[in-house]
């Protein structure tokens, strides 16, 4: 996949593009479902399929707090790229990017510079300046200008009743920690990143279960608590349990993620973990001292065992 992040590098538009735009956070099904439907008119129209995104988030840039991000770019990336997307454009999002008008976003982006030839959004896209620009306004343009609009209806997802998938309803799961609920939404668990650094030390020498330590760097955390896991290192994946909290049993007020790898021996530190978050087994829980806590650790291992098979 070609990744473009100035699009006044692009020189030469593409003979004939198929584009889809959007924020795409989490790469969900419904953004996959958009992904699909573009790469298969390129492929039957010998098109260029492309993804147009923003960084930052528009909220971000305008000032707002905006939601805490479900992918980063980087995995976000991956999976565009992993869906068979041709091209993906990211546009620098700022104030002055903001202010173009719907019309001239669509002739001088789209048409002039992309060489648009058919564009699928969602039902409820819209863009701009004040989001001017939505549906109706695109099927004016493509009268005038003879590229087609091209409108999927919602994804929903599987085993979730009648739930309208949406990064919405994805960041609420996480947040109240039932990540097992995502996976229908995602199409995969979901997934947190982050360097392995120095600890306090204690899970191998007191507790007895050594454990990497990460300096998380998605925006997105699930609840604390401790979760079945999987976790993938450099030298494959593995299974695991992971503690997200403060370790109220050693009352040192420090927020941690620990990750305790099953059946693992090797040194991590320094390296970059990705942590697929399976299933919640329980709340943080203070114990009256270290070996209730370890007998504890041990029914967790065990319920994560049997939950991972």
């Amino acid at each position: 996949m070609e990744l473009i992040e100035d699009i006044d590098s692009l020189k030469t538009p593409p003979t004939a593009g198929v584009i889809t735009i959007g924020n795409f956070d989490g790469v969900h099904k419904g953004h996959q479902a958009l992904f699909h439907r573009v790469t298969e008119l390129a492929k039957q129209d010998n098109a260029t399929a492309i993804a147009m995104t923003f960084e930052p988030h528009p909220l971000k840039a305008l000032g707002n707090n905006g939601p805490p991000l479900i992918t980063r770019k980087d995995q976000k990336t991956e999976l565009i790229a992993a869906a068979g997307m041709d091209t993906l454009i990211y546009i620098p999002f700022t104030r002055a990017f903001a202010a173009i008008t719907a019309h001239d976003f669509v002739k001088d982006i789209l048409l002039d510079r992309l060489g648009m030839k058919a564009i699928v959004v969602g039902p409820d896209y819209t863009f701009g300046k004040n989001r001017e620009g939505d549906v109706p306004f695109l099927k004016e343009m493509a009268a005038e200008y003879h590229f087609e609009v091209i409108i999927p209806d919602w994804v929903m997802g599987a085993d979730s009743g009648s739930k309208r998938i949406s990064s919405t309803k994805i960041r609420e799961l996480v947040m109240e920690g039932r990540v097992d609920e995502t996976q229908p939404f995602l199409g995969r668990h979901y997934q947190i990143r982050g360097k392995v650094i120095k600890g306090r030390e204690r899970g191998g020498s007191q507790l007895g279960f050594p454990t990497a330590n990460i300096k998380l760097h998605d925006e997105l955390c699930p609840k604390m608590g401790v979760y079945a896991v999987t976790v993938e290192t450099t030298t494959g994946t593995f299974n695991g349990v992971a503690n997200i909290g403060y370790s109220p049993t050693f009352d040192d007020h420090l927020f941690t993620i620990e990750v305790h790898i099953l059946d693992f021996c090797q040194d991590l530190y320094g390296t970059r973990i990705r942590v697929n978050m399976v299933e919640r087994l329980r709340d943080e829980i203070k114990f009256p001292d270290i070996k209730a806590l370890s007998t504890q650790i041990l029914a967790d291992i065990k319920n994560a065992r049997k939950i991972l098979v």
